[in-house]
């Protein structure tokens, strides 16, 4: 959640690229770093 938290600031920070990266990531590794793939 964190991640995703970061990569939103990143987006108004005009940082767009490393904003989506850090928010898909985020979803991906999931809550407690746990994967939703898993």
């Amino acid at each position: 959640m964190i991640l995703v938290v970061a990569g939103i600031f990143a987006l108004f920070r005009r940082q767009i690229l490393w904003g989506v990266v850090l928010i898909i990531v985020g979803l991906l590794v999931g809550p407690g770093g746990v994967s939703i793939f898993s």
